[in-house]
């Protein structure tokens, strides 16, 4: 105790505070402007650029001891951060399958870092925010009220989450008490040679091992092949295994395919499988009055994984995980430790929503979500899924029309697969749409990535963007084409040509 007192002889107590509140108003404007302008003039700026030596530097600096400003720690972000994006909010930017965030939900992120919630649970606003979201998710997928779920991190955290209840499922022991070891015969999980790379590390993670997840051969769009599904577990039961669970895909990663969903909740339902639907990519295109069709027994599936930060353009990070069985749920998660016991009134009598996953520490995801829902209404997000769809079609008309290039197949959903063809093959077909996607994304035009399909290499674009417009699919056909031609012009291995200075973006959409 005397030490303590000691302590603060003479020591005037700290906090992280402002002394001047004025000041940190001032700068948190400039910030808001700022932020405004940054979202409206997105269009005007590269999609990517390489950031020059003096600004990699910045980020080897050592740990700051003493303090600055709050405005000259913002100078720094704007220099560096926010003018050397990864890129994804802009309409040009097709590259991996993300969302393209919105104001109002920025905006909520920050309310709920300002809020500062612990969404482990409790009796308080946020964990009722937290619920409701959830609740409106089962609720655009077609859920029953009775089922649950949980907000996590993304879509792989979500795969977890629906496969974890699965194993413990159909386990036929406690696997919470005795573990994986004690399981009697080895399970087996299955899903199409499509499915995304997050299903491997959740069977690394259950222990279960990769093995224990079959990849069952694809048709010619893609889908799984349900007889070859069906052939697959018999066998597998014959051998001494215990078929547990078949993943759907309502939507692949590399071109958006759509297994047939309602064929496989029939054969869950038959074999005594989980059914659970990797919905990541395209789960929400159930409130897509055009195309919710596509995703017809997705509503029937004993767990879904979904990511509002994609079709929901909800700032990173948040996903969901819905499950039917409820008491499935909270009974694989589920630990209560003296220190989060529930009280009959208080703080603690509220919900433990960590209960139904793996972290006891959950940030405040729901509010950027609800916010933008509230703010636009879910019609408009499902309007904009159709929109998107029916700009996929229009770049396959594109490419069609255009001799130099190939299309892969006609898109699905949102993903458009292509290459510039000029009569090469193998390797050198590769080298060159490389050179056409890394010249793409120097010169700031825009951001495609690139996959192999049916053992061949080509372009991919996928436009899960509420900013792309027409003109943008356009202007990447043509610039496609031109770097196409120019990098087949000179005559040298592509990876050993010089890319050509970023393009000012307002000067190609002229």
């Amino acid at each position: 105790m005397d030490d303590a007192r000691k302590f603060f002889d003479g020591v005037t107590e700290e906090t992280l505070d402002p002394l001047d509140w004025g000041d940190v108003q001032a700068v948190s404007h400039r910030i808001i402007d700022d932020a405004v302008d940054y979202l409206r003039d997105v269009r005007d700026r590269p999609v990517w650029r390489e950031m020059p030596d003096n600004v990699r530097e910045v980020f080897t600096a050592s740990l700051p001891r003493s303090p600055s400003s709050l405005a000259a720690v913002y100078g720094e972000v704007s220099r560096t951060v926010m003018s050397y994006p990864m890129g994804n909010i802009h309409p040009r930017f097709w590259a991996w399958y993300m969302g393209s965030s919105n104001f109002t939900g920025a905006l909520g992120d920050f309310l709920a870092a300002i809020q500062g919630s612990n969404l482990g649970g409790g009796n308080h606003a946020a964990g009722l925010m937290d619920s409701q979201v959830v609740n409106w998710c089962k609720e655009m997928l077609g859920f029953p009220a009775s089922a649950s779920g949980t907000l996590v991190s993304g879509g792989s955290m979500a795969n977890i989450i629906g496969l974890t209840v699965a194993r413990n499922t159909k386990a036929g022991i406690d696997v919470r008490e005795h573990g994986v070891a004690a399981i009697e015969k080895p399970l087996r999980f299955y899903g199409s040679d499509q499915i995304h790379s997050c299903h491997r590390k959740a069977m690394e993670a259950l222990g279960l091992g990769n093995r224990a997840l079959r990849r069952i051969p694809t048709d010619a769009g893609l889908r799984i092949d349900i007889a070859a599904l069906r052939a697959a577990i018999a066998e597998d039961r014959a051998a001494g295994f215990r078929p547990a669970c078949v993943i759907g895909n309502a939507g692949t990663v590399n071109t958006g395919a759509i297994d047939d969903l309602q064929a496989l909740a029939k054969l869950a339902h038959e074999e005594d499988l989980w059914f659970h639907v990797d919905g990541c990519i395209g789960a929400l295109i159930a409130i897509a009055p055009r195309n919710k069709h596509r995703v017809a027994g997705i509503e029937w599936a004993d767990s879904v994984a979904l990511d509002p930060h994609k079709w929901l353009h909800a700032p990173f990070e948040v996903g969901c995980a819905l499950v039917r069985d409820a008491v499935a749920h909270r009974k694989t998660f589920a630990v209560t430790p003296e220190y989060l016991e529930s009280t009959p009134r208080g703080l603690a009598s509220g919900e433990w929503l960590n209960d139904y996953g793996l972290q006891t520490s959950r940030g405040f995801r729901a509010l950027k979500v609800w916010m933008a829902l509230k703010q636009h209404g879910v019609d408009k997000f499902g309007r904009l899924i159709d929109q998107n769809i029916a700009q996929a079609g229009y770049l396959s008309e594109l490419i069609e029309a255009e001799p130099l290039l190939e299309l892969a197949a006609s898109p699905t959903i949102n993903i458009v697969c292509f290459r510039y063809q000029p009569g090469l093959a193998g390797g050198a077909l590769k080298a060159l749409n490389t050179e056409i996607m890394l010249r793409l994304q120097e010169q700031g035009i825009a951001t495609l990535s690139d996959t192999t399909l049916h053992g061949e290499h080509w372009l991919r674009v996928a436009i899960n963007n509420h900013r792309t417009r027409r003109t943008d699919l356009e202007l990447m056909v043509r610039e496609a084409t031109r770097l196409g031609r120019k990098i087949a012009a000179e005559g040298s291995r592509p990876e050993q040509s010089i890319p050509e200075q970023p393009i000012d973006a307002i000067d190609l959409v002229r």
